[in-house]
């Protein structure tokens, strides 16, 4: 039995075949919302690590070195969403990680704000498990 914490596990961890998994980092502070993104992506072929709050996200995306992150904007502690992505764009190891920023704010400003943090993309919250996908599959196309 693996005791770690789900944040430092590696749910899927390996190879499918002869292809590397890709790695997903999930940045989202409420349990429910990263259960759902989580139980969405488990069908795919995907490394999935969690994270539920900025610093510990930023500490992750250094450690496992994600091919994606699916960032919240809005979470409470030393570090927002905009805060990391702006970290993560400064970091050279992590210059190919994908950012998707996922927000329940749409307006011009947030995705302005997102824009200028490093985002690749902006998901409006509530989304829906086939956006997640589709998000997912045209940042990370398979090899």
């Amino acid at each position: 039995v693996d005791n770690r914490p789900r944040s430092c596990r590696h749910l899927r961890a390996g190879t499918v075949g002869d292809l590397a998994m890709k790695r997903v980092l999930i940045v989202e502070d409420q349990a429910d919302i990263r259960k759902l993104i989580r139980m969405t992506l488990e069908f795919e072929p995907y490394e999935i690590h969690e994270a539920a709050d900025g610093t510990e996200g930023l500490r992750l995306a250094t450690e496992v070195q994600p091919d994606l992150i699916l960032l919240d904007v809005m979470m409470p502690g030393e570090l927002d969403g905009l805060q990391v992505c702006a970290r993560v764009r400064a970091l050279p190891a992590l210059q190919g990680t994908r950012v998707v920023l996922l927000t329940a704010r749409g307006q011009t400003q947030d995705r302005d704000a997102g824009e200028e943090a490093g985002a690749d993309e902006y998901l409006i919250k509530p989304f829906s498990p086939l956006q997640l996908i589709e998000t997912i599959e045209r940042l990370m196309p398979a090899e």
